[in-house]
């Protein structure tokens, strides 16, 4: 940072209350201004980033206090905002909703305290008045340290409505009211799938983010809100990752680690496209700093692998909308199945795991061949299989790891293994998964270099990680041949 970053926290009382509405128009009417905006997302969700990265035109990262840390969170604030204006961080769910029932751990509250960042509450204020005085009293005076600088009225029914609202915060010493958006005054961001939407330009085309930030500019305040973001103190180690006090400027500048191969960039290829597209984008930039050479394709619309490619790497996404698609590019299909013969590594995750499967079916019933690496088929339900954080511990020996290691990660799907031969043949499960909701279990499918799983691992957990994977992708390769 050059020196010191203005900061804002949108926060809201609870899920659904249109943060990442309100998030979006406010990058969008910023940008506008001709400021740099660096935004984040709290939480381990890959939807929302997707959206402010659109309206930034800059990677949205997340900040995640279960799965990183308050250290490693300080110095990716610190190196992502070096050139930025303002940083924009969105929370999830209510301010206070987090892993843990009665303590901070993995909340937008906890983000908040350790950046010192002003916090902008969302409040549903449709059929309250004074009553919203009374939630935003709470909220306030909740949890030390957490300052929460400004109120957003969301749903409000007029004019009228929204002086009282103001009138009422300010009797009771709250913080101001910042801003009133009327009931149905904000463009919608579209239909969902699964609670979840896609972010691409049929869903978030850039006319729809200038609506949002039209809107925005009609009913916030946005220079009282430029103002709250630079009442933001200068961040020092000591306040942001637990240090002796020296400002953060400082850790901006710290070169990254030397690369840990010396010799010719490892070839990852990475699936990326509409089916696949869920990757913390700081673990991507692990794996090029351990040094791979990341190498995009496509296994919806490409009819081949890149060339000389050491690795495959399959992120999550949607693979089960664009089954018929996936399953239709039988020569991709069909090379990824010679990859992972030849020996050289794959590694998926979520979706990926589903793609790599025998069969995929699809929640009407019909029933797909996708790339068969792994001894199973998944089908979709009609209700999340798994959702929430999970700790992993690798039984045996893996491409990220020996045996002892844990990781950090997430999981939320609608599939599941509907038929599993992964005893066979070699196979074994090497992950021991402890859920933070719901039961624990073995998983991570793993034979020679391919291992498959439904949790996405968040590496800065594990920073050795990236290291690990890219060593191994370089040591496994065998002669390259024709995919």
């Amino acid at each position: 940072m050059n020196g010191h970053c203005p900061r804002l926290v949108i926060a809201a009382t609870g899920s659904g209350l249109g943060k990442t509405s309100l998030a979006l128009g406010l990058v969008r009417a910023l940008i506008q201004q001709g400021l740099r905006v660096q935004t984040f997302k709290v939480g381990p969700d890959f939807l929302d980033p997707t959206y402010l990265a659109m309206a930034s035109g800059r990677p949205c990262y997340n900040l995640d206090g279960w799965m990183t840390s308050r250290d490693y969170i300080g110095r990716l604030l610190a190196r992502t905002t070096a050139d930025a204006d303002l940083a924009v961080i969105e929370g999830v769910m209510g301010l206070f909703d987090g892993a843990e029932a009665t303590q901070l751990d993995g909340s937008t509250a906890e983000i908040a305290r350790w950046l010192d960042a002003p916090v902008l509450l969302v409040v549903h204020a449709w059929g309250a008045a004074r009553s919203l005085a009374a939630t935003v009293y709470g909220f306030t005076h909740f949890e030390s340290g957490v300052r929460i600088a400004g109120v957003l009225a969301n749903h409000v029914g007029s004019p009228r409505h929204a002086a009282i609202l103001a009138e009422s915060l300010a009797a009771a010493g709250l913080p101001p009211l910042l801003g009133a958006v009327p009931r149905g005054g904000m463009p919608s961001l579209g239909s969902r799938h699964l609670g979840l939407v896609t972010a691409d330009q049929a869903n978030c085309d850039p006319a729809l983010l200038d609506e949002i930030a039209s809107a925005v500019q009609q009913h916030v305040k946005l220079p009282q809100l430029l103002d709250l973001a630079r009442s933001a103190p200068p961040l020092t180690t000591e306040s942001a990752v637990g240090g002796g006090g020296k400002d953060i400027e400082c850790l901006a500048t710290v070169p990254p680690p030397p690369s840990a191969v010396r010799r010719p960039p490892v070839r990852l290829g990475i699936a990326r496209d509409a089916a696949f597209h869920f990757y913390y984008p700081d673990n991507l930039e692990s794996l090029e700093e351990a040094g791979a050479a990341l190498v995009p394709f496509s296994p919806l619309d490409d009819h081949a692998l890149p060339p000389d490619l050491d690795g495959l790497y399959f992120g999550g996404g949607y693979p089960e909308l664009f089954a018929e698609r996936l399953s239709a590019n039988g020569t991709m299909r069909q090379a990824v199945g010679r990859f992972a013969a030849s020996g050289r590594s794959v590694y998926a995750e979520c979706g990926g795991l589903m793609y790599l499967s025998r069969a995929l079916a699809a929640a009407d019933g019909r029933k797909f061949p996708m790339a068969g690496v792994l001894p199973l088929d998944t089908a979709m339900r009609s209700k999340f299989k798994a959702l929430g954080y999970a700790d992993v511990l690798l039984t045996a020996a893996a491409p990220w790891g020996a045996a002892g290691a844990t990781c950090r990660g997430h999981e939320f799907h609608y599939s599941e293994i509907a038929a599993d031969d992964s005893r066979a043949d070699g196979w074994q499960s090497v992950y021991s998964v402890r859920r933070r909701r719901g039961e624990n279990g073995c998983e991570g499918f793993c034979k020679g270099s391919v291992l498959a799983s439904y949790v996405h691992l968040h590496w800065a957990s594990r920073p050795e990680v990236a290291r690990h994977l890219v060593s191994h992708f370089s040591r496994v390769s065998p002669p390259k041949e024709s995919t």
